[in-house]
C-alpha cells in the first residue's frame, strides 16, 4: 500500500507530510518524557524486522494479486504507539530512498496511512479494548484480528481519499473503493495471524514486554529479532510472490492499464530526478544498464536480482537510522537523567 507520486498532487503531498512530521515531533516528545526508556533500544531491530517482513509478498488466492505486512500494529503492540510510529516512519524512510518503494512526495501520506491508523487508532480504541494485557489466547487473537483489519481497511480508504483529493489521476472514488477495500481484508486477516503469531511468541519468551515491565531478557529478544530480520530479508523475500500487490491491482482493475500516468510538473520531475539518484538498488534489485537488460536468463534468477542483497543492506539501515532515533530519545529521557545524577540508584 505504498503511493507513488503519480498519484498524488503536491499540495496534498505537502499536507501530509506535514502531518506526519507533525506525528513524528509530538511522538519524540512523548518517548523522551516518559521515565521507563526499557522498550527504546528495541526500535532499531524491531525496525529491520518489519522492513524484511514487508518484503515478503504473498499471493491472494483468486485475485492476481499479492499484499505484503504493513507492520504498524505489531510495533505498536511490543513498542507502544509513539516509538511504533517513529520506527515504522524510519522503515518508509529507507524504502521511499534507498530503494525507491513509495515516492518522496508520497512519503508523508504512506507514513500516515502505514503508521497513524494502527498506532494510534486501531491499537487504543480496538486491541487494548479488546486484549489489553490479558494473557487470554483467544482475547488475544480477537484483538490482532480485529485491529489488523481495521487499521489495514482505515489505511486503504486514505489511500482513495489522498487520490481523489489530488484529482491528476482518472480514478472514480466509488469503483476505487470497490476493489481497494476487499483486497486489503484479505491482507488484513493475514497481517492479523502474523501479529497474532508473533505476539504470542514474545508472550512466552518475554511477557514483560506486552504488559509494560522492562524485559528480562533483552539480549535474546534483541539478537532474536535482528537474526529473523536477516533470515527474512535475505533469504525468505527470494520466495516472495511477483504478482502486483493490492494497490497495484486495484488501480489496474479500475483503469484496465498496468501503468497509470500522473503528473508531469516541476515537482514531481524534480523529486523523480531525486529518489533516481538516490536508489542504488531501486524496487530492490540491482541497477542494469540498457545492455544488460536482457542479455541472460540467468541475470534475472532470484539469486542475482538484488533480492537479498536489498533484504540485508535494507534490515540493517533501517536498524541503524530507527536504533539511532531510540539511542537520541533514550539518552533524553528523564530516566537517563536521573541515572547521571545518582548512578546508584538501580
Amino acid at each position: 500500500m505504498h503511493i507513488a507520486d503519480a498519484l498524488l498532487s503536491p499540495v496534498v503531498g505537502v499536507a501530509f507530510w506535514a502531518a506526519s512530521a507533525s506525528l513524528i515531533g509530538y511522538s519524540a516528545k512523548k518517548v523522551s518524557l516518559e521515565a521507563d526508556a526499557s522498550k527504546t533500544p528495541l526500535m532499531g531491530v524491531l525496525g529491520a524486522f518489519v522492513f524484511a517482513a514487508q518484503m515478503i509478498n504473498f499471493t491472494i488466492p483468486g485475485t492476481g494479486s499479492s499484499g505484503h505486512l504493513g507492520g504498524g500494529l505489531l510495533l505498536t503492540i511490543l513498542l507502544g504507539p509513539y516509538r511504533a510510529f517513529i520506527t515504522l516512519a524510519s522503515v518508509l524512510v529507507i524504502q521511499s530512498l534507498l530503494f525507491a518503494d513509495g515516492g518522496i512526495l508520497a512519503l508523508g501520506c504512506n507514513m500516515f496511512n502505514l503508521a497513524f491508523f494502527p498506532a494510534f487508532i486501531a491499537f487504543p480504541f480496538i486491541y487494548r479494548v479488546i486484549a489489553g494485557n490479558s494473557a487470554s489466547p483467544g482475547k488475544r487473537a480477537a484483538g490482532s484480528m480485529t485491529a489488523a483489519i481495521a487499521g489495514l481497511l482505515m489505511g486503504a480508504l486514505c489511500v482513495v481519499l489522498e487520490t481523489t483529493l489530488s484529482g491528476i489521476t482518472e480514478l472514480p472514488f466509488s469503483t476505487f473503493l470497490l476493489f481497494m477495500l476487499p483486497i486489503h481484508l484479505a491482507i488484513g486477516i493475514v497481517e492479523g495471524l502474523v501479529t497474532l503469531a508473533v505476539v504470542s511468541f514474545v508472550m512466552k519468551t518475554e511477557p514483560a514486554l506486552l504488559t509494560g515491565q522492562p524485559a528480562s531478557k533483552p539480549r535474546f529478544i534483541l539478537a532474536g529479532f535482528t537474526v529473523a530480520a536477516l533470515i527474512a530479508g535475505g533469504v525468505v523475500s527470494l520466495f516472495a510472490s511477483s504478482r502486483p500487490d493490492g494497490l497495484e491491482w486495484s488501480i489496474a482493475k479500475v483503469t484496465q492499464q498496468q501503468e497509470l500516468q500522473g503528473g508531469n510538473d516541476k515537482v514531481h520531475n524534480l523529486l523523480a530526478s531525486l529518489q533516481d539518484r538516490l536508489a542504488f538498488l531501486p524496487d530492490y534489485a540491482f541497477k542494469r544498464s540498457e545492455k544488460t537488460v536482457g542479455k541472460s536468463a540467468i541475470s534475472a534468477s532470484p539469486l542475482n536480482s538484488g533480492t537479498s542483497v536489498s533484504g540485508i543492506i535494507g534490515s540493517l539501515s533501517v536498524l541503524l537510522l530507527a536504533g539511532t532515533a531510540g539511542f537520541v530519545l533514550r539518552k533524553s529521557s528523564p530516566n537517563r537523567e536521573r541515572e547521571r545524577v545518582n548512578p546508584r540508584a538501580q
